[in-house]
């Protein structure tokens, strides 16, 4: 039988602590070693310790969770998955904890009502055991980037054009943090971006993005046109699809693709789902299309870069040696879909030989 994830819980509240350390208690395969109040405290367990796994709360007296983070990922490096509250400053310090190397997020129980708490209970339980296996040598402390000045003049509507669908979950903030800024503003295409993330963080990850990107980047919304040199981040929890208007101009052109939100049932148990937004750009889009996927858990994409390259488009997804989690390029690459493998440094590089 392998041994038990051995798990440190970090949190100032004592209700947190014991709700979450029952939960992970409840799987044979998680062992809770020991518990901390704040960031002082988890620093001296991790080092005394040495757990496989940390879960750590973002707002906690003495020394909040950043400040904890950031001492685990330089001295001690371990997978964290972070506890973070649905608040908006909580949202943004999430998203910086990813900067700094935390493997994946979690949202707190919100109150002690147990549909609440079995809904929190799978996705804790799965991201721990996801977090375990991480190569910790892959978590990177990625320095504060200056907010960029486009001096580019906006971006005109694009009657047709091209499009790059990007996938990603366990890992893909970081990489999407890497990769975007690279793209020059006047990429001939549009981007559409599912990132697996819950809603009310997309947003602010989008924002985030936009400000260290050449490119425009936004959170999706109903009807957004897609334009060359932006890039559109599917909000959470709403599926995104490209709409083809049926309006044709008198030169005979059509309108330009415009974006569609739904709530759709969850494919393969997320929403948004890579699969749908990349059938949407392969069926619109056909050899115009370039679907990428990075780093995450599963297999949401496979099926959407399928049905790109059926139709003639072209497809790449990152290399096992720069993923931290080699599960959805894995499926594409598995399935015989990819037309190029890259590390994460080669995917802006690939992108732009393909359009």
């Amino acid at each position: 039988m392998p041994q038990a994830i051995k798990v440190l819980v970090v949190d100032d509240s004592a209700f947190i602590r014991t709700i979450v350390s029952d939960m992970l208690g409840s799987d044979s395969r998680i062992e809770v070693v020991a518990t901390a109040r704040d960031g002082q405290e988890a620093i001296e367990k991790v080092t005394k310790l040495n757990p496989d796994v940390v879960t750590l709360d973002v707002e906690m007296p003495r020394l909040d969770g950043l400040a904890a983070l950031g001492y685990i990922m330089s001295e001690c490096p371990t997978p964290v998955v972070m506890l973070s509250a649905y608040t908006r400053s909580g949202s943004e310090t999430t998203l910086k904890a990813l900067e700094y190397g935390a493997v994946d997020f979690v949202l707190k129980p919100s109150g002690p009502a147990s549909s609440n708490i079995r809904e929190v209970k799978e996705e804790l339980l799965a991201k721990v055991k996801i977090a375990a296996a991480v190569d910790v040598k892959k978590l990177k402390f990625l320095l504060p980037k200056s907010r960029v000045v486009k001096h580019r003049p906006k971006a005109v509507t694009a009657r047709g054009g091209k499009v790059i669908a990007i996938g990603a979950s366990t890992g893909g903030p970081q990489a999407l943090t890497e990769i975007l800024p690279k793209f020059p503003g006047d990429i001939p295409a549009g981007l559409l971006i599912v990132q697996h993330m819950p809603a009310g963080f997309t947003k602010s990850f989008a924002q985030r993005l936009n400000e260290s990107s050449m490119i425009r980047v936004k959170e999706a919304e109903e009807g957004d046109i897609v334009r060359p040199g932006q890039a559109l981040v599917a909000p959470g929890n709403y599926h995104m699809i490209v709409h083809n208007p049926s309006a044709v101009n008198n030169d005979g052109s059509r309108e330009p693709m415009t974006i569609g939100l739904n709530q759709g049932p969850r494919l393969h148990g997320v929403r948004p789902s890579v699969n749908i937004m990349m059938e949407s750009v392969a069926s619109l889009y056909g050899e115009n299309s370039v679907g990428v996927l990075l780093t995450g858990m599963g297999s949401d994409g496979a099926q959407g870069m399928k049905l790109i390259k059926e139709k003639l488009g072209k497809t790449i997804a990152e290399d096992e040696s720069s993923c931290v989690v080699f599960g959805m390029p894995k499926a594409a690459i598995d399935a015989g879909v990819v037309d190029k493998v890259v590390t994460r440094s080669q995917v802006v590089e690939a992108i732009l030989e393909m359009l």
